[in-house]
């Protein structure tokens, strides 16, 4: 029962960084999800999976693993860096492709 540990990153289709700040702990899949014959859905009988416990800190989320015996592993987050932008650039004389309608 190995647990993962991260933040999770907001969709392609979100521009806020809404439920991006808390810490999640989600459970690995046991074994493979097998495909219903009938439906063509992806079923699994592993209950862990179902499990997403949300923690305000990092701290927190791994102190609860070690409290439980759960082994984890902690992935840290890709923070991008930002980039400086200023509309005026759009309009600049020595741009590399000339701005025109």
């Amino acid at each position: 029962m190995l647990a993962r540990i991260f933040q999770p990153a907001r969709t392609a289709t979100q521009s806020g960084k809404a439920r991006t700040k808390k810490w999640v702990l989600e459970f690995e899949p046991e074994r493979a999800g097998q495909i219903e014959p009938l439906m063509g859905w992806t079923a699994s009988s592993d209950m862990r999976q179902q499990v997403s416990l949300e923690f305000d800190t990092l701290d927190e989320a791994i102190a609860y693993a070690q409290k439980n015996a759960i082994p984890f592993h902690v992935f840290e987050p890709h923070k991008p860096a930002a980039k400086a932008k200023s509309y005026s650039d759009n309009f600049r004389f020595d741009r590399k492709v000339p701005w025109t309608h």
